[in-house]
């Protein structure tokens, strides 16, 4: 199409434009045009014919299936031509209807911005066309929209017109659509359509169509999501607009007003499996290599098994709303299916840090190489960004015990070591009240054995256990299982008073599952850049934290929390496979954990709520956090060959020893009572036990 003479004098415009706004002469507003771009004030348009909007590095799984795109600027391109022609007609009513006839600068809307806006005595109307809006969008840095003065107006527009001279106009609004910001992280008009309605541009309607047409105005201002009224009217506008121009029929129009807004999912609408995975992923590699994620295109390949992923996902909301139902104890709180009613009733913002139902997190990982193979960090990724199994501080409760009997064992203490579960009192040097710690069920039960006190969670036996062997040995030995973050040495870090990060916690299990030795953990096996090259490939480097002999020691004395312990009515009763785990629970009430594993899988539970509170009265992680671990468990394995039990290692001895008393078991000690336990060579007792059996009943 030949352009107008006028539109080919651009000076004029800009004098016809500065003089309707009052704040240049014409002569004034001529220099100025001719001035603005002096030096290097304007941004180069040289390379814009090989331009490509920034697009987003790629994540794969484990087995090379496609999981998401990540980036400051989530896009993905689309040609104009697969664009349908009522999608580009409603950006073009609301935002340029002149597009095709004007060269850059519309001069009738800014003559009428010009106007309307002396009349208001302020800014009330703007005139940006598709092609200056573009010019911001290519260099935000130069053309900072922020800035409302004058100079910049100027050298948006010059841009402008340089742009127009050198794209042809479908290439131009090509480039428009898909640059522009439609929030909810989305950039480009196929990732909004994905992002809003789950489907591609191709499927819109034209009541979908008119709706995303209207964010680039205002995208917090217009989300369909927090404004969904607000939205609507906005749509409606632009249909009846378009109706107007003459582009859809009466009929279409009427039809598409009265279209119900039908938005996805915000789960599904992210276009991403494993959201919290992936945002985990992208946080590491935005540390590793900075803008670099954003500004060239990597290939990630993750650890990510995608079966494991959904497995656990499935199992952490099936335990998450059996708990809400009150199947397990009266759950005196509001369920996330109320409160998210509430919120879409309100027009809730919908991404939150912090929310106010009850949360969880799960995590999976392979002990052998350390790959974490699932990862969930909440209930909905789309209402709460915040990743509780990576970024979360909670109090691990009991399942820190092990890392206390671990180093115990390595002191040299057996199973059969005997300890008193009986009152303590503990000086505070903070504090005139000392410390009076209590068991779970308020009761004292006495000596007993440091393999009973583990599998019954005692909590004196633990608090009595690490005293002895010293609170400095077990800050050193949790740090050996790959905990980072600060273990103070009081004595109330024995019951897990410190808090850790979920994934470290469940991640330090590894080292009883691969007998001794830590593995890194770590989601990405390689990256690759833009042109194939390997830029990072992920290396495993074992750490031995524990001899073979003692991590088999802490196997099967955990193996006893899932037989006979805490964990015996959620995991033993249907779980079946050689495996050794422990259950946690603070003394509030407020987390609840269960971690467990096989030879070739780690996996744990944590369930609370954002602001610690308790969740239940009676919360116990053997009830409220197991049966997940049991269902993801299950699930897994009627896919995978049974695994044989961890061999026992050559070099331990056994003694047939009494249960009471951690001696060996003689002839007057009650039968019941004996079992088999293993020892370290030089650890075995010496003594018989000389309890009495009691006598038989007498014959009337």
């Amino acid at each position: 199409m030949k352009k107008p003479p006028f539109l080919r004098r651009p000076l004029v415009i800009v004098c016809l434009v500065l003089a309707g706004l009052g704040l240049l002469g014409v002569a004034a507003a001529g220099v100025a045009w001719a001035t603005v771009c002096s030096g290097k004030s304007c941004p180069s348009l040289s390379g814009l014919e090989q331009y490509q909007p920034r697009q987003t590095s790629r994540l794969f799984a484990a087995d090379g299936r496609f999981i998401a795109e990540i980036g400051q600027e989530r896009r993905t391109l689309v040609k104009l031509a697969d664009i349908p022609p009522h999608v580009r007609d409603a950006f073009l009513v609301i935002e340029d209807k002149r597009f095709y006839s004007h060269g850059g600068i519309d001069f009738f809307r800014a003559f009428g911005a010009a106007f309307a806006n002396f009349r208001a005595g302020g800014v009330v109307q703007g005139f940006s066309t598709i092609t200056m809006q573009l010019a911001r969008n290519l260099f935000p840095e130069r053309l900072d929209a922020r800035d409302r003065g004058l100079t910049r107006k100027l050298r948006e527009m010059k841009v402008a017109r340089a742009i127009e001279s050198k794209y042809s106009k479908d290439r131009i609004l090509e480039l428009y659509l898909n640059q522009i910001a439609f929030g909810s992280g989305a950039f480009g008009v196929e990732t909004a359509s994905q992002r809003y309605f789950g489907k591609s541009v191709r499927e819109l309607t034209i009541a979908e169509a008119a709706t995303l047409a209207a964010l680039p105005k205002g995208p917090g201002r217009y989300n369909p999501r927090r404004f969904p009224e607000r939205a609507v009217q906005r749509r409606n506008t632009i249909i009846e607009l378009m109706r107007r121009e003459g582009v859809i029929a009466d009929s279409s129009a009427s039809l598409a007003k009265a279209y119900p807004m039908r938005l996805v999912r915000r789960r599904s609408a992210s276009s991403e499996v494993a959201p919290y995975f992936v945002e985990y992923v992208r946080r590491l590699l935005e540390e590793k290599y900075g803008k670099r994620l954003y500004e060239h295109p990597l290939k990630v390949y993750t650890t990510l098994d995608l079966e494991l992923q959904g497995a656990a996902e499935r199992a952490l909301d099936r335990q998450l709303r059996t708990v809400e139902s009150g199947q397990v104890g009266a759950f005196p709180h509001r369920t996330y299916e109320q409160i998210m009613a509430r919120a879409a009733a309100g027009g809730q913002d919908e991404s939150r840090a912090v929310s106010a139902y009850l949360q969880g997190a799960f995590v999976a990982v392979d002990p052998r190489s350390g790959a974490v193979r699932a990862l969930v960090g909440g209930r909905d990724f789309g209402d709460s960004q915040f990743d509780r199994a990576t970024q979360a501080l909670r109090q691990p409760g009991s399942t820190f015990k092990p890392v206390v009997y671990a180093t115990a064992i390595q002191s040299g203490r057996p199973p059969s070591y005997l300890i008193d579960d009986s009152p303590l009192i503990v000086p505070q040097l903070d504090s005139t009240k000392p410390w009076q710690p209590q068991n779970y069920d308020l009761k004292f039960l006495g000596p007993m054995t440091m393999r009973r006190g583990l599998e019954d969670s005692r909590n004196m036996i633990a608090i009595r256990l690490g005293m002895e062997i010293g609170e400095q040995s077990v800050v050193a030995m949790a740090a050996g299982f790959g905990i980072t973050t600060p273990v103070p040495p009081y004595p109330s870090i024995h019951i897990g008073s410190a808090d850790v990060y979920p994934i470290e916690m469940i991640s330090a299990y590894s080292v009883f599952a691969n007998l001794g030795w830590r593995v890194p953990t770590t989601p990405i096996v390689r990256v690759e850049d833009e042109k194939g090259a390997t830029i990072y490939s992920a290396e495993s480097e074992r750490v031995q934290v524990l001899s073979r002999e003692e991590a088999w020691l802490m196997v099967d004395m955990m193996k006893g929390v899932i037989r006979r312990g805490t964990a015996a009515g959620s995991v033993g009763q249907y779980f079946h496979i050689p495996a050794g785990g422990k259950t946690g629970t603070t003394n509030d009430g407020g987390d609840v954990w269960f971690i467990g594993y096989t030879a070739d899988l780690v996996a744990g539970v944590w369930i609370g709520f954002d602001h610690p509170q308790q969740i239940m009265s009676n919360a116990q992680g053997g009830r409220l956090a197991a049966p997940a671990w049991t269902t993801f468990m299950r699930e897994i394995y009627e896919r995978k060959p049974t695994l044989p039990d961890w061999p026992r290692p050559p070099a331990l001895t056994s003694r047939v020893v009494d249960d009471v008393t951690g001696l060996l078991h003689g002839p007057q000690c009650p039968q019941e009572d004996a079992y088999t336990e293993y020892y370290l060579p030089g650890t075995e007792p010496t003594r018989e036990c000389l309890r009495r059996a009691p006598a038989p009943p007498k014959k009337p």
